[in-house]
């Protein structure tokens, strides 16, 4: 395969999807995206960006978790791509994990599929907590950072709008910090869920609601 010939086409004619990009060398994943911005492939270049966030884990990071989720939707895209279908545009392509759609003033999370947690018809997913002995040091990252004024934003507005991104795991990394293989984001399943506060974390909340004892005077 020859990376620096065309940037709208890989290997046999195919379009250039995230997993195939993922699985080239750094520096091949570099040269394709010099490529394609030199030659207006935006999309290439957004995929390229999310692909070296991931790109080369460490021996001792590639322990990693298979994917729990028995289904997964049909058609995968760049997280930043499954973003704009939803009328947001992130201000870090490779390394934003949320962000406000201007029409609405909306909130649009990504939530990694398999770090959902459900029983008892509800569902909840741990947005952004303290880093607390560097446990996590995400955090206090610029995209952790986003990520806690997104979550407040979504407390104020009483409601936010989650992309599930699939892939696999990194063992001792949050998956908005590191994955060991990022799939993609499902542009097509959106989940609506209210954020609440549980000490000093912020947790997404969806599913079924509690039953009211019912009078039965």
């Amino acid at each position: 395969m020859t990376v620096g010939h065309d940037p709208s086409k890989s290997d046999g004619g195919n379009p250039w999807t995230l997993e195939r990009i993922a699985r080239l060398s750094v520096p091949d994943i570099k040269q394709l995206r010099e490529n394609a911005e030199r030659l207006n492939q935006a999309d290439v270049a957004g995929l390229c960006t999310e692909a070296l966030g991931v790109a080369a884990p460490t021996a001792a990071s590639r322990a990693r978790t298979k994917s729990r989720t028995s289904i997964k939707p049909r058609r995968l895209v760049a997280r930043s791509r499954a973003f704009e279908a939803r009328g947001v545009w992130v201000q870090n392509p490779g390394k934003s994990w949320g962000g406000v759609r201007k029409s609405d003033g909306g909130v649009v999370l990504a939530l990694w599929a398999d770090a959902i947690e459900s029983g008892d018809g509800r569902c909840s997913y741990l947005l952004w907590a303290p880093n607390v002995d560097g446990s996590r040091a995400w955090s206090d990252q610029p995209a952790g950072k986003e990520r806690l004024e997104h979550c407040k934003q979504a407390m104020q507005l009483g409601r936010a709008e989650g992309l599930l991104v699939y892939g696999e795991r990194c063992a001792g990394h949050i998956p908005e910090e590191k994955a060991y293989t990022v799939l993609g984001a499902d542009p097509e399943t959106v989940v609506v869920f209210q954020v609440e506060m549980r000490g000093n974390e912020f947790w997404a909340t969806w599913g079924r609601k509690e039953r009211r004892p019912t009078d039965d005077r």
